[in-house]
């Protein structure tokens, strides 16, 4: 009896579970560019700063989904992810900016390059706006 019992749970269980995934939302990632930022003149070693973002989402539909951040020695890379859900209706109004912030930790001295993505050009290459900040004593 138990093994019937058993056999019954197993085969109960197997029959509950779907492996049918085409009830699951799919998204669109993209990156965004960085319309405008906030930096301090400099920096002291040492300290973390709050440095402002500022972002324009192409529609109401798309939704924030962090920060892309590059570290490669003293450079940093920064632009905005953003996710779409698929096969959704959006309205052509374009939202307002959007803004976010995160925090930076001054870790070495010399200076600290940051490339803001803006955008691609005519022939589709990423464009940077480079701004270089001193650490100071």
């Amino acid at each position: 009896m138990k093994k019937i019992a058993l056999l019954v749970l197993f085969v109960t269980t197997l029959v509950s579970c779907s492996l049918d995934n085409d009830n699951r939302d799919t998204y669109t990632y993209s990156v965004l560019p960085v319309d405008s930022y906030t930096l301090p003149e400099n920096f002291k070693l040492g300290e973390t700063y709050e440095i402002k973002l500022k972002y324009q989402k192409p529609s109401e539909c798309h939704i924030f989904q962090g920060i892309y951040y590059h570290k490669d020695l003293n450079t940093r890379t920064i632009a905005v992810q953003a996710a779409v859900k698929d096969n959704q209706t959006c309205t052509d109004v374009v939202p307002a900016l959007s803004e976010t912030s995160f925090n930076f930790t001054v870790t070495n001295t010399g200076s600290y390059i940051f490339k803001f993505y803006k955008g691609k050009d005519a022939d589709d290459k990423d464009l940077f706006e480079d701004v270089e900040i001193q650490v100071v004593q």
